[in-house]
């Protein structure tokens, strides 16, 4: 049987980023203008100007976003969520999730195409930073071609560096401040090790993306698009062309048959396409919605006198003549999943105040008999103050007169947005626990006027009160 030499060739192109013998076919859109890149571009550059004014702003004295995970507190809109605030962590990420699917029924992958950093950022400051090094996308193919790197690709590279370092500083201000991030950069990074690394890494994963990965993060890495089986239904609005226009295909525009339906096979939505798919064989996992090719389409239809809209927004449903009746289920379960999430969000995050009080037993025994007979009961009171401003708060013991109450630190000082623990030492006569339990109150008060009891009760010894 004879071997075949060299590897085998797949009749057509397997993959849009793949040529027929494997190796990597680097995409080089070119650029389309028109009225929704003028739209994208708006939104682009305006998504880029908060991702980097963010760590500069503050809300309440606060910075407006700042998650510190050493302490673990996160700070958003001027708000500060400790570890403790779990449940609302929870309801918070549960509405962003469900805001996405709503998004996602509603208007497909608009967050894949307008929002999402790696399409902002790869589309709108590298490419465009490419093209101008390299020649235009013409250039880049050229280049690509001759399998060398040609000197302004250095360059570029270079560039791409400088654009990397300059993104995850930015990045790691988030996590630790803006102030602290000045610190850091006017000092040695032996002095602090470990931010140096995470920047450092932040550094090269940014480089690499925007270099090499590109479209692959989008294609492979990011499970978006094959979750869009699950998220778009058939009435979803996306990014398609329509057959029964645009079929049967013919070149030319003059000597075209006339039984030929409006698109004359240039190929331009092909080429100006970021992820290299032809988004005139239907829905596809790698398309992201970005509209580079109605906009190419349309110039297109505009020089041969046809109306645009041969590739536009729409949904499979209108494509083939469905007419819409009645509402969605997911329109209608998504906004009011929403709602509640968000509703039970607020109501928590307002019914919690400015200080919480946690009771917690002891780590060791429930309750321990001194020699002279008398009941030693330690409880650990947990304090949050959330509010803007260092508190001092006055822990006493209501219900239990006869008791010895012994708080090491009273009043306790607390710094604004952190959390201590304190104990407490409840020394009571082994016949102050009728049945076992004394029910007691915990009152917990703060320079303010802030002041809360919390019921509790100290176990010990079922000793009769006649007893001795």
């Amino acid at each position: 049987m004879a071997v075949p030499a060299g590897p085998l060739q797949a009749p057509d192109r397997v993959l849009p980023t793949l040529n027929q013998d494997g190796t990597r076919r680097w995409i080089r859109p070119k650029p389309s203008h028109g009225r929704w890149n003028r739209r994208r571009q708006i939104t682009a550059y305006a998504l880029m100007l908060v991702f980097f004014a963010i760590p500069y702003l503050q809300m309440n004295g606060k910075p407006v976003v700042l998650l510190d995970l050493p302490r673990r507190e996160f700070t958003l809109l001027g708000t500060t969520f400790l570890s403790t605030d779990t449940l609302l962590f929870m309801l918070l990420l549960l509405g962003a999730l469900i805001g996405v699917f709503y998004a996602t029924a509603l208007f497909g992958r608009v967050w894949c195409g307008w929002a999402c950093p790696q399409t902002v950022y790869l589309e709108y400051l590298f490419r465009p930073i490419e093209r101008f090094f390299e020649g235009g996308w013409r250039g880049s193919i050229q280049m690509d071609k001759t399998r060398s790197l040609h000197p302004w690709r250095w360059v570029k590279y270079g560039v791409y560096l400088l654009l990397a370092i300059f993104l995850s500083h930015t990045f790691l201000g988030y996590f630790v401040g803006i102030e602290t991030l000045k610190v850091w950069i006017q000092r040695s990074p032996v002095e602090h090790p470990v931010s140096f690394l995470v920047m450092l890494g932040t550094t090269a994963a940014i480089f690499l993306d925007f270099a090499w990965f590109r479209e692959q993060t989008c294609l492979v890495a990011c499970p978006y698009g094959r979750l869009q089986s699950v998220l778009l239904d058939r009435r979803s609005l996306i990014v398609a062309y329509d057959p029964g226009r645009g079929e049967p295909r013919a070149k030319g525009h003059k000597t075209r048959p006339a039984t030929s339906g409006d698109c004359v096979d240039c190929n331009m939505c092909v080429k100006t396409c970021p992820t290299g798919i032809d988004i005139r064989q239907g829905l596809q996992m790698e398309c992201i919605h970005c509209t580079q090719c109605v906009d190419a389409c349309d110039t297109v239809m505009v020089k041969i006198g046809k109306p645009p809209g041969l590739i536009r927004y729409s949904s499979q449903a209108e494509l083939t003549g469905q007419r819409a009746s009645m509402p969605r289920v997911r329109t209608v379960i998504y906004p009011l999943a929403l709602a509640i999430t968000l509703g039970l969000f607020v109501t928590l995050l307002v019914m919690r105040g400015d200080t919480e009080v946690t009771v917690l037993r002891s780590l060791d025994a429930p309750y321990v008999i001194q020699p002279d007979g008398s009941v030693l009961n330690q409880v650990r009171i947990k304090i949050t103050n959330h509010g803007s401003r260092d508190r001092r708060y006055r822990i006493e013991m209501l219900g239990a007169a006869e008791a010895s109450v012994v708080v090491p630190i009273n009043p306790l000082p607390i710094p604004a947005g952190t959390t201590q623990t304190t104990t407490m030492f409840v020394t009571l006569p082994a016949t102050g626990y009728p049945g076992g339990l004394r029910s007691v109150n915990l009152h917990v008060a703060d320079d303010g006027d802030f002041h809360a009891e919390v019921p509790w009760g100290l176990p010990g010894p079922a000793v009769a009160a006649g007893h001795r």
